[in-house]
């Protein structure tokens, strides 16, 4: 066996063409073996780290927590929530759980200081499509629609909150339910017109 092993490794020897064939395999699976390393140690492979609950800590808490995990983050917003301690963390994204990779953004939003004020926008007289886009713009999200009498439809005639009408600029906060107050064309006008018109002849006719 040994002498028909040595004979094999004489003849490869011998032969240029077949060394050569043996060589381009050797190297050829070189070349994968260490791309595969490399693209091992750039993905971080198996090393992925889950999102810690980090909802509710302070955002001074969280940030050493997260960096010793060696994830980053940016605060993209804020809101306000009275029942949550001011400071602290509300929201992230990706979610609580997922899996990421060393180095991972995390966006965060936390809950604010003081409540977020806004000023009204002057929107009377506004289509209902442009006044809501103007209120949505300031940040309002609570926003219900309520037909009243007015001789155009979906004019704006006033913004309220709890029976209170506003006035433009007055500053309330972000999270308050808005009531838009919109024509509604004038049709409950003329229905009270038709029928005062109905009665009026009604008694003319009696007497």
């Amino acid at each position: 066996m040994q002498t028909s092993m040595k004979e094999i490794l004489k003849k490869t020897k011998n032969n240029p063409v077949l060394m050569n064939f043996v060589a381009a395999i050797v190297v050829f699976f070189v070349i994968i073996f260490l791309c595969l390393q490399g693209l091992n140690l750039y993905t971080h492979h198996n090393k992925a780290i889950v999102i810690p609950d980090v909802k509710g800590l302070l955002m001074a808490d969280a940030s050493v927590f997260l960096e010793n995990k060696g994830l980053r983050y940016t605060v993209i917003d804020s809101v306000y929530t009275k029942d949550v301690k001011s400071g602290s963390i509300v929201e992230i994204i990706p979610a609580i759980g997922s899996k990421v990779k060393k180095g991972r953004i995390l966006f965060i939003t936390i809950n604010a200081h003081t409540v977020q004020m806004a000023a009204i926008p002057n929107i009377i007289d506004f289509s209902l499509r442009q006044g809501e886009a103007q209120i949505y713009a300031q940040g309002f999200r609570s926003v219900e629609i309520k037909y009243v009498p007015g001789p155009y439809r979906d004019l704006i005639i006033g913004v309220e909150l709890q029976g209170k009408d506003l006035n433009p600029g007055e500053l309330v906060p972000l999270s308050s339910a808005l009531i838009l107050n919109v024509g509604n064309g004038g049709r409950e006008l003329e229905l009270e017109e038709e029928s005062d018109e109905i009665i009026s002849e009604s008694t003319e006719t009696v007497e």
